[in-house]
C-alpha cells in the first residue's frame, strides 16, 4: 500500500480531491491538504482556509500579474521571480504568518508518516519551498504536478523544479512548454453526476460555465450564440458563480456544451467543465490545435477554434438529434475509458516506476 499525499493551493475544479479518491479507491492510502477554500463548492479532505486578499486592490494585483506575464512570455516557459521589493516582502511575511499552521497540521495529520508527496499546482506550503526541500532530504518523493495556468502565467517555482523526481501534466499544451513533463489524464469518477434530465420542447440548451471568461473564451463564444438566436431556437445558459451542484443539475438539462473556444492563456482543449458534460452524454465543443486534436486518442470533441468553426458546429449540432446522440455516447464511453480510476492509476503507477519511486 501506498502512502501518498496531495498538497494543492486549492482544490483545482475539483481536480486534485479525484486523484485523491482514486489512490483511496484502489487500496492506497492518501490524503489531500488545501491552503484556501475552494469557491465552488468542490470537497475538501483538510482544508486549512488560510487567508488570501480578495479586496479590490488585490484582485487587481493578481488582474496586473497576469496581464503581464501574458504579455512578455505567451507561450515560452519562465520562472517564479517577484516583480519588485513589495512582493518580495509580501511571500516573506506571508511565508512567517502560515509558519504555526504549516507545522501543526503537520503533526495533527501526521503528514511526515507519508512516502510520496504531490505537489498540485507543483507548490509548496511556503513560496521558498522549505517543506519540500526538508521532505526531500527525509527520503520523501516529490511529484509535481500541473494543470491549467500555472506554468503559463505563475511559471516554475525553482526549487521545487530542483527537487521534483517526477513532474506530470494534463494539459498538452505544457508538453511543449517543459520538455520533461510527462502527461497523465486526470481522474474521473462520473457516479458524482446527477443524471441526464433532457427536456424536449423543441428548444435547444446551450451550456457554457466558465471559471475565467478571458481564459474560455466567453466574449467570442456569446457573439455567436447571439447571431444564432436571430436564426434558431435555443437558450443560452452561462452558468458563473453558482453552487456546483446547481451547475450539475443545469448540466444534466442541456443538449450542448461549449468548454473554450478562441481564449487566451487558458490553453486549449478540456478541462473539468468540458468532462463532465461529455461523462453526461452531451456533445462538447471546444478548441485545440491540429497537433493536439491528431494526437488525442479516440478524440471525441466537436473541434472550434474561432467563431465561424463555432458557429457551423452549433448549427450542425442544432440541426441533427442524431449527430448530438452519437457524440454524446460516443464522449460518454470515452470518459470511462481514458479518464477512469483504474487506467489512471496504472499509468501513474507505470510513471512511479520508470522514475524511481516506487
Amino acid at each position: 500500500m501506498l502512502k501518498i499525499l496531495h498538497i494543492a493551493p486549492v482544490n483545482f475544479a475539483g481536480v486534485p480531491y479525484s486523484f485523491f479518491q482514486m489512490h483511496n479507491s484502489v487500496g492506497d492510502h492518501s490524503r489531500i491538504i488545501t491552503l484556501h477554500k475552494n469557491d465552488k463548492d468542490f470537497p475538501e479532505d483538510i482544508c486549512l482556509n488560510l487567508h488570501l486578499p480578495k479586496s479590490d486592490l488585490a484582485k487587481i494585483w493578481r488582474k496586473k500579474k497576469v496581464e503581464l506575464t501574458e504579455s512578455q512570455f505567451a507561450d515560452k516557459l519562465h520562472f517564479f521571480t517577484p516583480k519588485n521589493s513589495f512582493e518580495i516582502f509580501y511571500f516573506k511575511i506571508s511565508d512567517l504568518l502560515r509558519r504555526n499552521s504549516i507545522y501543526e497540521a503537520i503533526e495533527k495529520y501526521e503528514l511526515d508518516d507519508f512516502d510520496i508527496i504531490h505537489y498540485d499546482g507543483g507548490l509548496d506550503f511556503f513560496r521558498n519551498s522549505s517543506q519540500a526541500i526538508k521532505w526531500k532530504k527525509q527520503g520523501k518523493k516529490i511529484v509535481c504536478v500541473y494543470y491549467g495556468s500555472d506554468l503559463r502565467t505563475r511559471g516554475l517555482i525553482n526549487e521545487m523544479n530542483d527537487i521534483s523526481h517526477l513532474n506530470i501534466t494534463s494539459e498538452y499544451d505544457h508538453l511543449k512548454l517543459k520538455p520533461d513533463l510527462e502527461y497523465i489524464y486526470y481522474p474521473y469518477d462520473p457516479l458524482e453526476l446527477p443524471g441526464r434530465k433532457a427536456i424536449d420542447d423543441g428548444t435547444i440548451r446551450i451550456v457554457h460555465s466558465p471559471t475565467n471568461r478571458k481564459f474560455k473564451g466567453t466574449d467570442l463564444i456569446i457573439s455567436v450564440i447571439e447571431k444564432i438566436k436571430k436564426e434558431k431556437k435555443i437558450k443560452f445558459l452561462l452558468l458563473e458563480n453558482q453552487p456546483r451542484h446547481n451547475v450539475l443539475e443545469i448540466k444534466a438539462a442541456s443538449d450542448i456544451c461549449i468548454d473554450q473556444v478562441g481564449g487566451t492563456m487558458g490553453g486549449t482543449g478540456y478541462g473539468k467543465a468540458g468532462l463532465e458534460t461529455l461523462a453526461m452524454g452531451i456533445p462538447t465543443i471546444t478548441n485545440m490545435t491540429d497537433d493536439y486534436e491528431n494526437w488525442l486518442p479516440e478524440n471525441p470533441f466537436v473541434v472550434a477554434n474561432d467563431a465561424e468553426q463555432l458557429y457551423k458546429s452549433l448549427n450542425e449540432l442544432i440541426e441533427s438529434k442524431q449527430l448530438r446522440d452519437e457524440k454524446g455516447e460516443r464522449g460518454e464511453k470515452w470518459v470511462s475509458q481514458f479518464h477512469g480510476f483504474h487506467s489512471v492509476d496504472k499509468k501513474l503507477k507505470e510513471l512511479y516506476k520508470k522514475y524511481g519511486i516506487i
